[in-house]
């Protein structure tokens, strides 16, 4: 229902604020177009309050709104004298909020698809994926694009196209009135002998879960100045202040400053303890409605020993620097497409170490795109860290961290237990456990607070990855992992979370093959 009322409401108190504006001379119609204002306003903030989304997000999506409302109504203030243009103007308004606007507020808050017999989320934006045989175009396939009403155009970005098949791969969005059809379409564009590959481009979504109660303050000493340390039980599970003593007694110095781009809702690039670690690759993604990626920023690279916040694997914060992608909307929902697009961004941007705290249920077997933008990372010299996910079920079945060459990272409890949500990683081929409940860090507006998650897990291994890179910049995806897991604790499970990253005895490994091979 949510659906329709937000913007009907919205758009009937538009049109009152705007007839009342033309009959404010008319007391009588005055005072009718002000009660359809106050009316459809009121509804619209009754659909706003219980719409889907985040408190941050809804009052973005609030001031957006006022200032639509404000500027357009004051606008058509200028015409009252003139009736035609008025009524004119009037006219396109309606047209524009029928053909265009409406869509667009209905996706403020709708912006999945969901195809019926089908329990996976596609993109509407363009709900499938495919790839053209090598020296062919799409409009080669005008006969099932027009049968269906098709759109398409060139789905994915990259610097280098021809390290990758990925420059001749299109997004097809499937008008709405044949959304039943979709099963037949791709069949139908599957084949085809001008298609080599078609796949469905999913939905992803991050839904960080708040925490309650935080675990007792620790009574270990880091050495370092961050006032919320005690709050960070996931330091004393790695024993980070071994890590500290380690690159104090062996005056361990970075080769080169390493970068971890999280790809997700965006980083608040000023929050007071990110913004003198963060690099800007784009000005468009160091803002961040959802909160989720800056929480995830801060996992992996707060700045260390400045007298506020948190901290992250180091002490002078001369090891790695942190950079956001976004990928995900302000609701936290993006696409395959979305996510590839990411990776193939902070590759060209030569990222260190690319952060994924997303995903969602899919085909293994249906995920070529991912495969190939991991092996364009891989070659660009990025390693990908991905989360497991938060189902309690076989991360296998969840998309990317099912995709090969990537390190998955399951979250463990307080306890050093799988964590009740966490997906296990039996049949991941690279998979290692990191702190996931309770993780205390950074959100938008120099705030600070507790989730839990995969999506909190994920960063702790980026972070320490980051600082093995800026030790040894050749440092590989597999040796990386060879590493965590043969240093790494053991869990109450550890076949189901893998080993819990021990970053003092990964770094102490790390130097000595550094040194042997020196």
């Amino acid at each position: 229902m949510l659906s329709w009322l937000y913007p009907s409401s919205y758009f009937i108190s538009l049109l009152g604020l705007i007839m009342w504006f033309y009959f404010r001379d008319n007391r009588k119609m005055s005072r009718l177009m002000s009660t359809t204002f106050l009316g459809g306003f009121f509804v619209y903030l009754f659909a706003l309050a219980f719409a889907n989304g985040t408190l941050s997000f809804k009052l973005f999506v609030l001031a957006r709104d006022l200032i639509v409302l404000g500027l357009v109504s004051q606008f058509f203030s200028f015409f009252k004298e003139n009736k035609l243009i008025f009524f004119i103007m009037l006219a396109v308004l309606f047209g524009s909020y029928q053909f265009k606007y409406k869509s667009y507020l209905i996706q403020t808050f709708d912006v999945q698809t969901e195809i019926k017999d089908n329990s996976i989320l596609l993109d509407e934006e363009g709900e499938l994926i495919i790839e053209l045989k090598e020296g062919h175009g799409i409009n080669e396939l005008e006969s099932i694009i027009k049968k269906y009403g098709l759109a398409y155009e060139s789905a994915f970005v990259m610097v280098n196209p021809d390290q990758t098949d990925l420059d001749n791969y299109y997004v097809v969005d499937i008008p709405s009135n044949k959304e039943n059809a979709l099963s037949k379409i791709e069949k139908e564009l599957d084949k085809s002998d001008l298609t080599v590959w078609v796949e469905q481009n999913e939905v992803f979504q991050v839904d960080p879960l708040p925490a309650t109660k935080l675990p007792p303050p620790s009574s270990i000493k880091y050495g370092i100045n961050d006032p919320y340390l005690d709050q960070m039980w996931g330091f004393e599970a790695m024993e980070m202040h071994k890590l500290f003593q380690l690159l104090k007694d062996n005056k361990v110095t970075a080769t080169r400053k390493a970068t971890i781009m999280i790809l997700d809702t965006g980083i608040d690039a000023k929050h007071e303890d990110l913004r003198d670690n963060y690099k800007t690759v784009n000005v468009t993604h160091d803002t961040d409605f959802n909160g989720h990626g800056t929480h995830c920023a801060g996992i992996a690279a707060a700045v260390s020993n400045n007298g506020v916040g948190i901290a992250s694997f180091s002490t002078d914060n001369q090891f790695v620097e942190v950079s956001a992608v976004k990928v995900l909307g302000p609701r936290g929902h993006g696409s395959q497409r979305s996510v590839v697009n990411g990776i193939l961004a902070a590759a060209d941007n030569k990222a260190d170490v690319i952060s994924l705290s997303l995903g969602s249920r899919s085909n293994h077997q249906k995920q070529k795109t991912f495969r190939i933008a991991i092996d364009y990372a891989k070659k660009a010299g990025s390693i990908v860290v991905v989360a497991a996910g938060n189902s309690n079920m076989d991360a296998k079945k969840y998309a990317p961290a099912n995709t090969p060459g990537v390190i998955t990272v399951s979250a463990v409890d307080t306890l050093l237990g799988r964590a009740s949500f966490s997906n296990y990683v039996n049949n991941i081929e690279m998979a290692v456990a990191a702190p996931g409940v309770k993780i205390y860090s950074t959100i938008p507006g120099n705030k600070y607070a507790a989730f839990n998650g995969t999506s909190m897990a994920a960063p702790h291994v980026s972070g320490l990855i980051g600082l093995m890179k800026s030790i040894k910049p050749s440092l590989t995806t597999n040796e990386a992992y060879e590493i965590l897991h043969n240093t790494g604790k053991s869990t109450k499970n550890s076949e189901e979370t893998g080993k819990l990253i021990n970053p003092s005895k990964a770094v102490a490994t790390l130097l000595k093959e550094k040194n042997t091979i020196n």
